[in-house]
């Protein structure tokens, strides 16, 4: 750290506090000595004496009560040019990207953390301003990322940092109240600090990037706020800045470890706490993937080897032990690399109620959020897939879904609507539910749109699930006029195209008046799944065995031909449509006759069909593998896999070969 820099932003921090104050303010010894004496006791201890008259001369003033605008701006400037001439100019903000850039990335990250956790207890504030938990929480995000701050001399940060603090620390001490203002400013100093990490890691990656500007206003505002509250007596505010002087004046090393400790006033972690901080190690998200997809290789390689023919030949029953032994080993070390990549859905649910907070507020509803189901894990990968697609819901249905509360009230509805977010583990997928108690979606209002726009001819013969699902059309809405929220049409269609993605579908239930659900239903990782692998002629399939009901053999009474156009098969006193695979994907069966295949019963979106294949194979775990950019819009497929004969296997998409089967029969 270079101490001058330190002391040239105390003399700043002084220099803003009289721009914000007024004439009336000027004479308060209350608010200037305190500044001035921690600004004297921190060039002492840096032997820049020039800085320890100036600062005299100022505190002569003010106690002599001659602490005028005029005087404090001189005294001001004396400090300042006293400071010049101790010494050089400052290092450039764009210093610190010339160090060790490891510690710098170690500190977006951990910074980034603080924010998101910064910005829960903040939420948690505005609905309890007496919560002290989520009060001391959010003090020790802003203090530590102060402390890292000012070691890596990023003073713009620290700065900001240290004032955020500050207001907390007045709230702590009961002499600052929590309101609705607090809490905006405590958010929108979050964001500014998000916007410099971004301008960070935009440096660091050596791309160019302007930093977000010197927070001036944000800092106006935040000391106008710590104005409107009484002040702390000259004794107290002066024992708190020698706590802060002691710092400034030590090693860096040594405040760098004080930022680590929690706060006095803060309680003490617990031992579990301490231990899972022990054991937590942090990994670069690129060398965890590399370890999952070595898993998933290795899985092939030992596959591979346990079903070769020639080593069948050698029937050695030690070997066979040995080779049991092996694919235990790699069951479990796969299991544990999956386990690697999966992660809380919870941190996803609560930065949506920061969206849900400030929406509510701009549009002048009431809107209280709750989540279930925080602790259900998910894919990294379709975690951070998701954000842009649940964004988008929130911001509908709180736009379009929910009412005004006089609205509310007039349908004799509670005037705070509720927004639920739900995960929950279902059929060997994750559902999560996005459900409001608003007005619910309009069917007539969605088909005569549909309608103008000629996507439909007529609502006639469509179910509700079918006019909904109009919505996801490109450029589609029912918005009366738009807003700097929604209303242009861009938005769920891009929501459909992220979860079609992620393997996944959305469901949509609507009661008028009640409220609309729509139902998100994903595939638990991206890179492995349990199947059911079926021969059709030369060729291998692999159907999710998640979806798999029954198999059997038809037997004649079985097979059914409606209209003479549409094959079905009887299964438990129901008719069921019928795909024949081998029609789907042109090949070769070993057989057309049915009574020579087997029949395995799927359901996708709770509709039950059955697909007609040679034979079944058996149930395998397999690896995922994309096809790439010339596959990725094959009809029916959703990805491949290397079998344990070696083979390539395709993975159905069973709901899009139900859909074009339903459209070809009509039914």
């Amino acid at each position: 750290m270079t101490p001058p820099i330190e002391l040239a932003q105390q003399i700043e921090d002084l220099a803003l506090r009289l721009v914000v104050g007024d004439a009336s303010s000027a004479g308060d010894e209350s608010i200037w000595l305190p500044a001035l004496q921690k600004i004297q006791r921190y060039a002492a201890s840096l032997s820049a004496q020039p800085v320890v008259d100036a600062a005299q001369a100022v505190i002569n003033a003010v106690a002599a009560g001659e602490s005028g605008p005029i005087v404090l701006q001189e005294g001001i400037a004396n400090l300042q040019k006293a400071l010049e001439q101790q010494q050089p100019p400052a290092v450039p903000a764009a210093a610190p990207l010339a160090q060790d850039q490891e510690l710098l990335s170690d500190f977006l990250v951990e910074s980034r953390e603080h924010l998101a956790a910064i910005e829960t207890q903040a939420l948690a504030l505005e609905r309890d301003p007496c919560d002290s938990e989520a009060l001391n929480a959010a003090f020790r995000g802003f203090h530590t990322i102060k402390g890292l701050a000012g070691f890596l001399e990023l003073w713009d940060v620290q700065k900001l940092a240290h004032e955020v603090e500050a207001v907390l620390d007045r709230a702590r001490n009961s002499q600052l109240t929590i309101t609705p203002d607090a809490i905006d400013i405590v958010l929108e100093s979050a964001d500014y600090l998000r916007r410099w990490l971004a301008h960070l890691e935009s440096r660091l990656q050596q791309h160019p990037s302007s930093p977000p500007g010197n927070g001036r206003n944000l800092l106006e505002a935040i000391h106008r706020l710590l104005k409107s509250e009484p002040d702390a007596t000259p004794g107290e505010a002066a024992a708190r800045d020698q706590t802060e002087a002691e710092k400034s004046a030590a090693p860096p090393a040594l405040p760098a470890a004080a930022e680590s400790q929690p706060a006095a006033a803060s309680p003490a972690p617990t031992a579990e706490a301490r231990r899972s901080e022990v054991m937590a190690v942090k990994v670069d998200t690129a060398k965890l993937d590399y370890l999952v997809d070595m898993a998933g290789e290795m899985v092939i390689a030992e596959s591979l080897v346990r079903h070769d023919a020639d080593l069948a030949k050698v029937g050695s029953p030690l070997l066979q032990r040995k080779i049991a032994h092996l694919t235990r080993i790699t069951a479990e070390l796969q299991k544990t690399a999956m386990a690697m990549r999966l992660v809380p859905i919870g941190p996803l649910f609560r930065r949506m109620a920061r969206l849900v907070r400030d929406l509510s507020r701009q549009f002048g509803k009431q809107v209280e959020m709750e989540t279930q189901g925080d602790d259900i894990e998910l894919d990294r990968t379709i975690v951070e897939e998701l954000a842009d697609p649940l964004m988008h819901m929130v911001r509908n249905a709180l736009d379009h879904g929910i009412e005004a509360p006089p609205d509310r009230k007039s349908a004799g509805k509670a005037t705070t609507a509720r927004l639920l977010l739900r995960a929950q583990h279902r059929a060997g997928q994750v559902v999560i539910e996005i459900a409001d108690d608003g007005r619910g979606l309009d069917r007539a209002a969605i088909t005569a749109k549909a309608m103008q726009r000629g996507l439909i001819s007529s609502a006639d013969g469509l179910s509700d699930s079918d006019v909904y699902n109009l919505i996801f059309e490109p450029g589609f809405t029912t918005a009366a006029q738009v807003t700097n929220v929604s209303g242009r049409g861009v938005g769920m269609d891009v929501v459909r195209r992220h979860i079609e993605k992620l393997r996944g579908r959305i469901e949509i239930r609507s009661t008028p008046g009640q409220g609309a659900t729509f139902l998100l239903k994903l595939p638990l990782t991206l890179a492995i799944i349990d199947g059911l692998v079926v021969a059709v002629g030369q060729e291998r399939y692999i159907i999710p065995l998640f979806a798999v009901r029954e198999m059997f053999r038809p037997k004649p009474e079985t097979i059914w031909t409606v209209q003479q156009r549409a094959e079905m098969a009887l299964v438990r006193g129901s008719l069921l449509p019928v795909v024949r695979l081998y029609r789907t994907f042109r090949v070769e069966p070993h057989s057309q006759d049915a009574l020579q295949s087997m029949l395995v019963v799927a359901e996708v979106e709770g509709q039950r069909f059955c697909v007609l294949v040679d034979a079944l194979i058996g149930k395998q775990e397999v690896v995922i593998k994309a096809l790439g950019e010339t596959f990725n819009r094959v009809q029916g497929i959703a990805g491949g896999a290397i079998l344990g004969d070696g083979r390539v296997g395709l993975i159905l998409d069973l709901e899009r070969i139900f859909k074009e089967k339903a459209g070809e029969a009509g039914y």
